[in-house]
C-alpha cells in the first residue's frame, strides 16, 4: 500500500512458520511498537558510541538518527526496511580533521560535504543503473577501502582510550566478545550496548573497591580521578535540547546544535568515507532484497541517496553522518517481520530520547577505559569487514592487479603516510591510501595484459 498504510497480516499476530511480514505489511500496532522498540536496541550501542568517540554530541546524534531514518523511508517509497544510525567509517577521518587543528564546525561541515555526494551518487545510481556500483567500485577496492578505514583507527584504542583504564578496557572487551559469542540470537547481536552497561558497572565497581584511578585521561595528562563522573547527569534536564558544549572522554569539546564550516582539505579527509558508505548501503539493499525475495536494484539509488540526504541534514545542525545498520538487518532476520512501520515507531523514539539531556549526559560520562574495550573490537570489527567484502566476493589476491595497488593503499592508510603538496595542502592516512587504491586499481587494470583481467567472479554485482 502507500507511504503511510500497511496492510494487517497473519491476523496481526507473530508469521508462522516459513511466512514473513513485507515492507507494506505490518502486526498488530502493540507488536509492531515492540519491534521498533527492538531496532532502537538494536542500533543503540553504536549509534550513541561513535559519536561520543568523534566528539559530538549524542543527543543531537541520537535525534538526527531518528529524522534521517524518517527522510530514508520517504526517500526509498517504504521499500527498504531500514534504521539509520551513526556511520563508523567517519571516525578516521574526523580523527584526522582533530589532528589537524579542526573543531567539531568542521567536523560537521566536512560530513555535510560528504553526504551531498554520496546523494549525487545515489542519483546517478538510480538513473544509470545499480551496476555502476560495481563497475566504479568493485569489491576489491571497497573492501580495501574499508578495511584501512577500520585499521587506520587502532592508534586511537590503543593511545587515547586503553590507557586511561587498562583493567576496565580489558574486561569490557572480555565481555563484548563473549556476549557476541556465547549470548543467543538478540541477545548476541546487541553486545555493543551490552558491553557499554557492563564497562559502567565495572567501573563503578572499582571506584568504591579500589578507589581513583591514577592514568592519562583523554588529553594525555596524566591524573588521579574517579572512574565514573555522574556530576553532569544529575546537573541536566530530563526534557530540554541537548546542551551548548561538554567534553568527553577524549578530552574533545562536545557541542550542542551548531552550524558547520566549510574546507577543502577536511572535506578530503571524510570523501573516502563515502565509498564505505556505498558498500554499506548496497550491502544492506542486497541482504534485504534476499530476505524478502523481491527486486530491489532499482531502489538502490533511492538508498544511496537518502543517506546522503540524511548524513547531510545531520550535518548542517551538528549531528553525526548516518548509514544503514546491520544490527537491524539481525532483527529483521530473527522475526522475519520486514515492516517499515517498524521503523517509523524506531524513528519515533529516537527523536524523543533526543530531547532528553540527562540521558546525553549519561552517554557523555561513558569512562574512558570502557570505550578503550569497546573500540578495540569495534574498530577491529570495521577493518574485517573489508576483508568480508573480499572474501563474499572471491575477490583473487593472487592477482597482481588486485594485490599490489590495493597493498599500498592499505600501508598509506593504516600507516597515516602522508605527501605534501607545499605548505599548505597535504594528503595523508585514509584520503590519500583511498586514493591510491581506487586510482591505481583502477590503472593498473586497464594496462595489465587480459590474462592478469579480474574474473567475472570479482565483478559481479552484489
Amino acid at each position: 500500500m502507500g507511504r503511510f498504510g500497511w496492510t494487517v497480516v497473519h491476523g496481526g499476530k507473530a508469521p508462522p512458520p516459513g511466512g514473513v511480514v513485507g515492507p507494506d505489511e505490518r502486526l498488530s500496532w502493540p507488536r509492531t511498537i515492540g519491534l521498533g522498540g527492538q531496532h532502537v536496541v538494536a542500533m543503540f550501542g553504536a549509534t550513541f558510541v561513535f559519536p561520543v568517540i568523534m566528539g559530538l554530541n549524542p543527543n543531537v546524534a541520537i535525534l538526527m538518527s531518528g529524522i534521517a531514518t524518517a527522510l530514508f523511508l520517504l526517500v526509498v517509497k517504504g521499500q527498504v526496511p531500514s534504521y539509520l544510525g551513526t556511520s563508523a567509517s567517519f571516525v578516521g577521518g574526523v580523527a584526522a580533521i582533530r589532528a589537524q587543528g579542526g573543531d567539531s564546525s568542521d567536523v560537521t561541515g566536512a560530513i555535510l560535504v560528504a553526504g551531498l555526494v554520496l546523494a549525487a551518487v545515489g542519483v546517478v545510481v538510480h538513473y544509470v543503473g545499480a551496476g555502476v556500483v560495481n563497475r566504479v567500485l568493485p569489491p576489491a577496492v571497497t573492501g580495501a577501502v574499508v578495511m584501512l578505514i577500520g585499521f587506520n583507527l587502532a592508534p586511537v584504542a590503543a593511545e587515547v582510550y586503553w590507557p586511561q583504564d587498562q583493567w576496565t578496557a580489558l574486561a569490557t572487551m572480555v565481555f563484548v566478545i563473549g556476549a557476541a559469542v556465547l549470548l543467543p540470537g538478540f541477545w548476541g547481536r546487541i553486545g555493543v550496548l551490552l558491553g557499554l552497561v557492563f564497562g559502567y558497572l565495572f567501573s563503578l565497581l572499582l571506584d568504591v573497591t579500589t578507589g581513583p584511578v591514577t592514568s592519562p585521561d583523554g588529553t594525555g595528562a596524566v591524573s588521579t580521578r574517579p572512574r565514573v563522573d555522574l556530576s553532569g547527569v544529575a546537573e541536566a534536564d530530563w526534557v530540554g535540547l541537548p546542551p551548548a558544549t561538554g567534553i568527553g572522554p577524549d578530552g574533545a569539546e562536545v557541542v550542542g546544535f551548531h552550524l558547520p564550516t566549510f574546507s577543502l582539505v577536511f572535506a578530503l579527509l571524510v570523501l573516502p568515507s563515502v565509498i564505505a558508505l556505498v558498500a554499506e548501503n548496497a550491502g544492506h539493499v542486497k541482504a534485504v532484497e534476499q530476505m524478502t525475495r523481491t527486486d530491489l536494484d532499482p531502489y538502490l539509488g533511492r538508498a544511496l541517496a537518502g543517506d546522503g540526504l540524511g548524513t547531510a541534514l545531520a550535518g548542517a545542525v551538528g549531528g553525526s553522518p548516518t548509514t544503514t545498520y546491520a544490527e537491524n538487518i539481525g532483527v529483521m532476520a530473527a522475526t522475519r517481520v520486514y515492516s517499515t512501520a517498524a521503523y517509523w515507531v524506531a524513528a519515533g523514539v529516537a527523536v524523543l530520547l533526543g530531547f532528553c539531556p540527562k540521558f546525553g549526559a549519561l552517554i557523555v560520562a561513558v569512562p574512558g577505559g570502557v570505550l578503550g574495550g569497546l573500540t578495540v573490537v569495534l574498530y577491529g570489527m570495521v577493518g574485517l569487514l573489508g576483508a568480508k567484502i573480499w572474501v563474499t566476493n572471491r575477490v583473487d589476491l593472487g592477482n597482481p592487479v588486485n594485490l599490489v595497488p590495493l597493498a599500498a593503499g592499505l600501508i598509506i592508510g593504516i600507516g597515516n603516510v602522508t605527501l605534501e603538496f607545499g605548505e599548505s595542502f597535504e594528503l595523508s592516512g585514509i584520503a590519500l591510501g583511498t586514493i591510491v587504491a581506487v586510482v591505481g586499481y583502477h590503472a593498473v587494470r586497464l594496462a595489465a595484459p587480459a590474462h592478469l583481467q579480474p574474473e567475472p567472479a570479482e565483478l559481479q554485482e552484489r
